[in-house]
């Protein structure tokens, strides 16, 4: 495997450059399943995408979204309750799942430094029985082992950060990119994730508190050492609430519990808001990727970059990963895309964490990690065709100048 050089690397106080280095170029990213704590545990088209219709905002606003209170009335819910705790309620009637019911009331400080360290990962993994169409498979790839990313990670990868959101479960994590908006050169408030670190699938809803927290324990500390960490260092671009979110309907009606189901459509883009100022995401970290949907296939792709934060052992969550690879196709079901998958050592916490390649000199994102196997030896993503190019555009269009 030939090194490579980040694909975004940024100084502090300065914009980040997309480098491209040699054949494979400035790749900076890596994925796999999320995960989650519990001391607070309480069939469309493949074109047709489930939008939100609503969430919270960060403390920078005039309070939450406008008619956030009214909508959650609606469904029984008291805005002043949700946020003392009544979010903790989990029953079937308060667990919104429909696409037009997402809300994420912000939370001031809830997601302090120890709370963080304490999510887990809510794995989604597939076991190889569970692999449909040898016809279309690919052999197994050899396991490529997970490499340590650089730190500082504002400096190799600034765009990579952790998704913390709250389940049944617990405290949960997943991986996330800053991606680019559009409609909104410069000024992108887009997180590219997967769909099962926002919503349950088809046995549940959407998850609640989610926020994003790019370049997480910027300098590589280990769990021990974060005990006296500084905020800096624990959140160098600060922390940066969801305020809505899209993913498929695919994988709302067919996502499952273990992966496999629903699993490629399982992608999600965020909009967030700063808890604290009112620069976007994208002006705070410095850069964004844009993301290919040309869904290339696997014998012209090129090598694939994943970046994340694995936290199911032998990793913690606590730092950034990477794994370069070919891709090589996985089939779960004769009637649904095939997906593209890689060697890769990374556990579950990498989840939603974005793949990459290099087109010209361009490092553009190109999947993100949804499911491996038990055996923790590959990583498996999602192509991006039509469908998740319509979740993007909507969110840009309709939620990215808010």
């Amino acid at each position: 495997m030939r090194s490579i050089r980040p694909p975004f690397a940024r100084g502090r106080g300065r914009r980040s450059v997309l480098a491209a280095t040699g054949l494979v170029a400035a790749l900076a990213l890596t994925a796999t399943a999320c995960g989650g704590s519990t001391d607070d545990a309480g069939g469309t088209s493949d074109a047709a995408a489930a939008q939100s219709e609503g969430t919270g905002a960060g403390s920078n606003s005039s309070d939450l979204a406008g008619d956030l209170a009214g909508r959650l009335k609606e469904h029984g819910i008291d805005v002043d309750h949700w946020k003392n705790g009544g979010w903790k309620n989990w029953n079937k009637d308060k667990w919104l799942r429909n696409a037009k019911d997402f809300v994420n009331p912000y939370i001031k400080d809830l997601w302090k430094p120890e709370r963080m360290k304490t999510a887990k990962d809510p794995a989604k993994t597939v076991s190889k029985d569970a692999v449909a169409d040898q016809g279309v498979t690919d052999p197994e790839p050899q396991p490529v082992p997970a490499q340590a990313e650089k730190t500082p990670y504002h400096e190799n990868a600034a765009p990579v950060g952790k998704v913390f959101f709250d389940s049944p479960e617990g405290h949960m994590v997943c991986s996330g990119t800053v991606v680019k908006d559009p409609r909104h050169p410069g000024r992108s408030n887009l997180v590219w994730t997967a769909g099962h670190c926002v919503h349950a699938g088809a046995g549940g809803g959407w998850y609640r508190n989610i926020e994003f927290v790019p370049s997480y324990n910027d300098l590589g500390k280990s769990m021990a050492d974060l005990q006296n960490a500084t905020y800096q260092e624990v959140a160098p671009y600060g922390k940066f609430w969801a305020d809505w979110a899209s993913t498929s309907n695919e994988w709302i009606n067919e996502g499952g519990e273990t992966g496999g189901n629903g699993a490629p459509y399982d992608y999600a883009v965020l909009h967030v808001k700063p808890e604290q100022g009112s620069k976007s995401l994208e002006e705070t970290v410095g850069a964004a990727l844009d993301v290919d949907f040309s869904t290339p296939s696997v014998s012209g792709a090129g090598t694939m970059g994943a970046w994340g934060y694995p936290a199911a052992p032998p990793y913690d969550g606590q730092k950034m990963y990477k794994c370069l690879d070919r891709p090589g196709r996985l089939s779960i079901d004769p009637s649904k895309p095939t997906m593209y998958r890689i060697g890769c050592t990374m556990t579950g916490g990498s989840s939603g964490g974005g793949w990459f390649r290099v087109v010209g000199k361009k490092t553009e994102l190109v999947s993100n990690t949804s499911i491996g196997p038990i055996t923790n030896g590959w990583l498996a993503g999602p192509q991006l065709g039509e469908g998740a190019k319509q979740v993007y555009d909507t969110m840009s269009q309709k939620y990215g100048g808010s």
